[in-house]
């Protein structure tokens, strides 16, 4: 797990792209706020369980999906817009070679 020194090693990106997360018996649809190449922040209408881990698909415009394990940090209740959702932060537990390239190149495109 990144310490709060090492989250702030690595630019956070704003960005609201779709994500499935699938648990044993259903998927939950949510979508990130934040993403960085150790982890993101997205927001879901359902309560995630904290040092847990999911595999999420995320779906960035333009680009494949991004398979990944994430491990839950934080979560609590988020309102946005008068809904009461949740926001979660995950760190990245386990990413193929090709999804951290792909993930690298999408994220490259926002540093610049």
């Amino acid at each position: 797990m990144a310490n709060s020194m090492e989250r702030r090693e690595h630019t956070r990106i704003k960005a609201r792209w779709p994500i499935t997360i699938f648990t044993d018996d259903t998927t939950i649809e949510g979508e990130t706020r934040d993403i960085t190449p150790v982890g993101m922040f997205i927001n879901c209408k359902e309560p995630l369980e904290l040092n847990e881990s999911y595999q999420i698909s995320i779906i960035p415009p333009n680009y494949q999906s991004i398979e990944l394990t994430c491990k839950v940090i934080w979560s609590n209740l988020y309102s946005t817009d008068g809904e009461n959702t949740y926001g979660t932060g995950f760190c990245f537990v386990k990413v193929s070679d090709e999804d951290s390239h792909v993930l690298g190149d999408v994220l490259s495109i926002h540093y610049n």
